[in-house]
């Protein structure tokens, strides 16, 4: 690891906070230049590592994955610029990954939390609505200040998306999982799954598709944030179209849950609505594409500097994360020019580097 690596160009402290001189000495930042010659100068706009704020290391089409195959969805994160994950739901023991220094940071929420035979085999915990709170308590415990819920999935006998568990068992466990000092999200596509879960008094929403105007100021009201997961929604048709046949009315309403998918997160970022940028990587989804989903979150309407905001600054305040400051993890991405103006230059990185080693390429 290069002890002191010199930052040459300007530092985007904030979207509206340029500094310049900055180095990172023994892996920490510092805006006070050291007495010794650096052992690296690296040029270009630096600003906070990425976080993909919807994330599942560990978790592959079936389930778990091998260590081997987990290593190699964290390494395909990290060489894209995500330097923080906040794992999303996932059946593998990831605590390893933590313990790795030349792997992002991770945040892990435990597994996910589903009805039992209404979610995707091998990924989560199956239950019935009188062992949520239970269940809910244990991941709190496990976790690191996360609990995962699937608040809808199709019901067959409905032949629609449906919510997972009554509403009273949601109210129930988020009040339960509050108790333990950790903070909720749930997987939401449904219109009425949001209604639900802001009324139990939920932390985030995550996909949020059914979002319509009434959710809006309630979201703003309560600070609830939303991660959309549009390269995830992008699979939406594909899904539609394997349904039709035996479920037409799911279809028809994925399909127009996918159409409105940009105007609604419009609407919510103008409204105020706290938005951050996460992939689903890990499943369908190959990880590594955080710059896809930032693109993404712009061709919604988001402008570049709030789509950073989504993927850096607002994204590690929000998680509780530091991002660039005085005495900070050296966890930074250096763009080739300046991506408030392009944000093309957050897909072609020039360095990454993480707790002061350089681990980008040029």
């Amino acid at each position: 690891m290069a002890n002191i690596i010199e930052f040459s160009g300007p530092v985007l402290v904030a979207s509206d906070d340029v500094r310049h001189g900055m180095w990172s000495v023994g892996g920490a930042l510092t805006f006070e230049r050291p007495l010794a010659r650096p052992d690296e100068v690296l040029d270009g706009w630096v600003l906070p590592g990425f976080v993909d704020a919807h994330c599942h290391i560990g978790l592959g089409a079936g389930g778990a994955v091998d260590e081997h195959t987990t290593l190699a969805q964290a390494r395909a994160d990290l060489v894209a610029g995500t330097l923080l994950i906040r794992d999303c739901g996932s059946p593998s023991d990831t605590r390893w990954v933590q313990q790795r220094k030349d792997l992002p940071r991770l945040i892990r929420s435990g597994r996910h939390i589903a009805r039992s035979r209404r979610y995707l085999r091998g990924l989560g915990h199956e239950i019935e609505p009188e062992q949520l709170v239970e269940t809910v308590r244990k991941e709190a415990r496990d976790g690191d200040g996360w609990v995962k819920l699937v608040g809808d999935w199709i019901d067959r006998g409905v032949g629609d998306l449906a919510a997972s568990f009554p509403a009273k068992a949601v109210k129930d466990a988020i009040s339960a999982a509050h108790d333990e000092g950790a903070r909720v999200t749930a997987h939401c596509f449904a219109e009425e799954t949001i209604d639900d879960m802001l009324d139990a008094g939920i932390d985030c929403i995550e996909h949020a598709t059914g979002l319509l105007p009434r959710h809006i100021p309630r979201l703003v009201e309560q600070s609830v944030a939303i991660v959309p997961t549009l390269i995830n929604i992008a699979t939406f048709p594909e899904i539609a179209a394997q349904a039709a046949p035996k479920f037409p009315r799911y279809a028809d309403h994925m399909t127009r849950l996918w159409e409105r998918r940009r105007e609604r997160v419009l609407e919510a970022y103008e409204a105020g609505v706290p938005i951050y940028a996460g992939t689903d990587a890990g499943s369908v989804i190959r990880h590594g594409r955080i710059a896809d989903e930032m693109h993404e979150l712009h061709d919604a309407g988001l402008p570049p500097s709030a789509v950073l905001d989504a993927a850096a600054w607002g994204a590690r305040k929000w998680l509780g994360a530091d991002a660039i400051s005085e005495g900070a993890s050296a966890d930074v991405v250096v763009c080739r020019h300046d991506p408030r103006r392009d944000l093309g230059a957050v897909s072609a990185l020039k360095h990454v580097v993480l707790r002061g080693e350089l681990v980008g390429r040029e």
